[in-house]
């Protein structure tokens, strides 16, 4: 059943799709899809190509916008726009702590969790696309985690698209997760110091907390257990174009003194919980290395071994001298799954995925080679989440690929920079820039 209603200046329409849970098995079990679609108030009943929206993550449903917020009102001035849910987030079949036990113990879930990377969420797209445009090939913006489908997309399934933009996901073809990580690292520690040049107060309320954190036991209000490496995993916020700000606001106000000495603030607490807490994304720690398997290779908790590369992130080592403490990025340890209560019953489905090996190719370089689909990707100078060496090397790959290289924006631009962002895409894809 689809329902329509309207917001200021648009009209949407709720859809739902029913998909294989795998797609090598169509007679199989099913799963759910759920996207929104989206259209100008005053272009409601033109016939208008379709963009689908293929969010970041992994792991987040598409953005819940109100009206034509960020680039949705440049779209709509020639689109018809799918955000899509992709499989096992927002209201498409979740996957959580809830749900999973449904499908059995902890490596049946694995197993279910396995077919929820970048391959079948190409394969899901193609399912609906007759559906929703009668055959008719598509364009496809993807953001960060959307932007690796996409190269999927390109990959398998280029007959599907009429043109690919890509804001901040160009991904390696060919890097293991370890190689994703030591390229990460030492972005992180730019980013950081970089925040400390700017904040230089910080340096010191950053150590305080963490002393605390060694010689306190912490338990936020949701049963979030923070310890020190949780509390440096806060970095993840640095990669935003507001984050060093945000972070720098949150450390502010981090103690208050109590009858029994100073302890960490209620508003310290629920700001830090609503930031670590992956209640309302789990599939982001769940498959988050996942996304980088491939050649039969376990990821093995690759963030945290190579972590032990980097000892300045050490945070007792760090304090036992006067270092300052260095916050981490995007990455996923064995310790969130024991931290978080969201994720505590799935700690052991996420060493099985850990130890999985028989990862299908998510790219195929040769048909890239011969790509003549349109594709611009938007790629940006130091983005903490993405590695931009690793975007450069994957553009030359990719026939015809136009790269849009800017220091502007960090990697939430196709946010921050809206339409402007969306504009240069289009142009570069249409060759008129």
């Amino acid at each position: 059943m689809t329902v329509t209603y309207r917001q200021p200046g648009v009209v949407l329409t709720d859809r739902h799709f029913t998909v294989p849970l795998d797609h090598d098995d169509p007679a199989g079990e099913t799963i759910t899809l759920y996207a929104r679609e989206v259209v100008a108030g005053d272009q409601a009943h033109r016939e208008l190509p379709w963009l689908v929206y293929l969010q970041g993550g992994p792991g987040f449903g598409a953005n819940r916008f109100v009206g034509k917020q960020a680039w949705l009102g440049r779209a709509l001035k020639e689109y018809r726009v799918l955000l899509l849910d992709q499989r096992g987030t927002g209201h498409s079949t979740p996957a959580n702590r809830q749900t999973l036990p449904l499908r059995g113990g902890p490596a049946a879930q694995a197993d279910y969790l396995a077919l929820f990377r970048a391959d079948a969420i190409v394969r899901d797209c193609e399912a609906i696309r007759a559906e929703v445009t009668g055959g008719a090939p598509w364009t496809v913006l993807g953001q960060s985690f959307g932007g690796f489908c996409t190269v999927s997309y390109l990959s398998h399934a280029p007959e599907g698209l009429t043109a690919a933009l890509i804001t901040g996901g160009l991904p390696s073809l060919d890097a293991h997760a370890d190689d994703v990580y030591r390229a990460a690292y030492p972005r992180i520690e730019r980013k950081v110091t970089a925040h400390y040049a700017r904040y230089p107060q910080d340096v010191e309320r950053a150590r305080r907390i963490a002393d605390h954190l060694l010689t306190h036991e912490v338990t936020l209000p949701n049963g979030y257990r923070l310890t020190v490496e949780a509390f440096q995993s806060l970095g993840i916020i640095l990669g935003g174009g507001e984050g060093s700000h945000r972070l720098h606001y949150l450390l502010e106000h981090a103690f208050v003194r109590t009858p029994s000495g100073p302890a960490l603030s209620d508003a310290f607490q629920e700001e830090v919980q609503g930031l670590l807490s992956y209640a309302g994304h789990p599939l982001y720690a769940l498959v988050h290395e996942a996304i980088y398997g491939q050649d039969d290779r376990p990821t093995d908790w690759s963030a945290e071994r190579v972590r032990a590369e980097f000892p300045q992130f050490d945070a007792a080592k760090a304090l036992s001298g006067d270092d300052p403490l260095l916050f981490t990025g995007e990455s996923v340890h064995p310790w969130t799954f024991d931290c978080d209560p969201a994720l505590r019953p799935l700690r052991e489905t996420a060493d099985l995925l850990a130890a999985r090996t028989d990862w299908r190719p998510l790219y195929d370089p040769a048909r890239l080679a011969a790509n003549d689909v349109p594709v611009a990707a938007a790629v940006y100078h130091d983005d903490m989440y993405v590695d931009t060496a690793h975007s450069l090397r994957t553009a030359r790959a990719v026939r015809g690929l136009r790269t849009w290289v800017t220091d502007e924006f960090e990697h939430d631009g196709v946010r921050a920079g809206g339409p402007r962002v969306l504009d240069r895409l289009l142009a570069l894809a249409r060759d008129e820039v």
